[in-house]
């Protein structure tokens, strides 16, 4: 009897191992990936210090404004930086800077890295005619980050009633931007959203015409044509049946 749980007892002792091991196996799979991003530029005075993690944003230095920007999104988990990030990331843009100089004479000022970027262009609601909504241009892939965007309304600039997001970075280095109109959609409306880059031969334009869709008629229609031929048949068989009853 000593011997039989002695062995039960080693048996789970080896099996609760097992299970041990596997969820160690499992958690080192969850590999995170936190970033932080220096930039600087010697020619278009871009410059931007960025924490992430996974590829998300979490804060941004914004020397505009001299003051360090939370961008979690409001489900997260409350977070902050310590007292001082702001102050030390203007500290490492100084540093970006001359190293950016050393590098440049080193390697004989080498032409920088370009790509172009891609753009798509949809509405953030339903169109409904004379409804509010928003036209928005997504415009990602490219590099260094910065770009001009153009809107048009039936070939006229109306880019001043858009708006511009700040660039953001990408897992693949590269940068995304989106910029928002917004406009209450009229019939036969043609909206362009333009992109200039550096790295395009020539400007980027994507075309957005007013379509809405129309309630379809066919169900109805063939529900209808159905209807009726059902009452027929029915009226019919009524009046055979009749007419056999007063025949007998």
């Amino acid at each position: 009897m000593y011997e039989f749980v002695s062995s039960t007892l080693i048996k789970m002792k080896l099996c609760l191992i097992l299970v041990w091991s596997v969820l160690l196996s499992t958690e080192a799979k969850n590999v995170h990936k936190d970033i932080a991003l220096t930039l600087c530029s010697d020619t278009d005075g871009e410059k931007e210090k960025i924490f992430g993690l996974d590829g998300e944003e979490m804060w941004h230095a914004d020397f505009s404004q001299g003051k360090g920007v939370m961008t979690l999104p409001q489900f997260a988990d409350p977070f902050s930086y310590v007292e001082g990030t702001y102050e030390a990331a203007v500290t490492n843009m100084g540093f970006c800077k001359q190293n950016l100089e050393v590098c440049a004479k080193g390697y004989k000022y080498p032409a920088e890295a370009k790509d172009a970027p891609q753009s798509s262009i949809y509405t953030k609601y339903s169109v409904e005619l004379g409804a509010k909504n928003t036209l928005i241009c997504y415009i990602t892939g490219f590099y260094p980050p910065h770009l001009g965007v153009q809107w048009t309304r039936n070939n006229v600039n109306v880019t001043d009633k858009a708006s511009l997001s700040r660039y953001y970075p990408t897992s693949d280095r590269t940068y995304k931007v989106v910029s928002a109109l917004s406009f209450t959609p009229e019939e036969d409306d043609i909206y362009t959203c333009t992109v200039e880059h550096t790295a395009l031969d020539r400007p980027l334009t994507k075309t957005w015409d007013v379509q809405v869709a129309l309630p379809s008629v066919g169900p109805s229609v063939f529900c209808g044509v159905g209807l009726a031929a059902g009452l027929l048949g029915v009226a019919v068989g009524t009046f055979f049946l009749v007419k056999g009853n007063n025949c007998n």
